[in-house]
């Protein structure tokens, strides 16, 4: 395995293995650190913590689409599980995460929340009744935060639907005297400033896309160090960064995409590694909006020349 010692010794093993179980560890769905998700993550758990009061501080975590906000919510909720006790037969559920419904419908909104509370089937009875079946729940299970992620779909609505949805979520705050974490885009801290009531409890965390500093190279490095290829890539180098940002304007999720796609074709050409050569590759199937761009630079080029 030293001729692996490019990779950080828990992902040597997998440089080893068939070329197609390498694509697929690559491809695979997984938690990668960095510095704008620990960042959100520990501003979450610090509300986590908060003692209850009567107004409850709030979280808006927004940002572009693919800046990775769904992830650090899952990722919270993996470091926060729901949990059962056998003997006392209940369930308690200290984070409670609701995506929005696709109109900010109150039917709705609770219907989602029972959801994700584990009531499963269709709920009968009147929008009160099921108000009050999740007053009961988020009680009996020692909810201390709720999550609503992409928020912005509220905008949907009508005015008098948006206003019914923020309503809806103060109420539940209030209720539960517990921290509420939204996530969206920008216009999910538009949409929010419409209440300023609840408004002023929030603070806004914003997700920024990535540039070329420290903090590329520190992904793209971490990225070089766990990616099963069996010779060293050049990821943190200027040429590099440059190229990738270029291709993916800085958005995280066409990054991993980006970097998943020239590493498995690393392993299909034998190269086994990447550098800038790996991103100009003909007949490179690469994700749309890296197509697009090289699509455009192409044209440039000729209407240059």
């Amino acid at each position: 395995m030293s001729e692996y010692g490019h990779l950080l010794p828990a992902y040597r093993r997998q440089a080893a293995l068939p070329d197609a179980e390498r694509i697929a560890w690559i491809r695979a769905d997984r938690w990668l650190d960095f510095e704008q998700a620990r960042g959100a993550l520990a501003r979450m758990e610090d509300l986590l913590a908060y003692p209850p009061r009567d107004r409850m501080p709030c979280l808006l975590l927004y940002g572009d689409t693919g800046m990775g906000k769904t992830k650090i919510i899952r990722k919270f909720l993996r470091d926060h599980p729901a949990s059962f006790d056998k003997a006392a037969g209940v369930t308690t559920m200290p984070v409670v995460a609701m995506q929005m419904p696709a109109e900010p419908i109150e039917r709705d909104i609770y219907g989602e929340l029972l959801v994700s509370l584990g009531i499963s089937g269709p709920i009968d009875g009147a929008t009160h009744r099921q108000k009050e079946l999740c007053r009961s729940l988020l009680r009996s299970m020692g909810a201390r935060m709720l999550i609503i992620d992409e928020v912005h779909a509220m905008l949907a609505g009508s005015f008098r639907q948006q206003r019914i949805f923020l309503n809806a979520i103060r109420f539940l705050a209030n209720d539960l005297k517990a921290p509420l974490v939204c996530a969206g885009t920008d216009l999910a801290r538009q949409s929010l400033l419409t209440d300023p009531q609840l408004a002023e409890r929030f603070e806004a965390l914003q997700l920024r896309r990535w540039a070329d500093d420290r903090f590329l190279t520190q992904l793209l490095s971490s990225l070089g160090a766990l990616l099963p290829l069996r010779r060293p890539s050049a990821l943190e180098t200027t040429a590099v960064r440059k190229r990738v940002l270029e291709l993916t304007d800085g958005v995280t999720v066409r990054i991993f995409r980006l970097i998943e796609t020239v590493a498995a074709e690393a392993i299909h050409s034998g190269a086994e590694c990447i550098t800038k050569e790996s991103f100009e590759a003909e007949g490179l199937v690469l994700p749309l909006v890296a197509m697009t761009r090289k699509t455009e630079e192409r044209l440039l080029r000729r209407a240059a020349g």
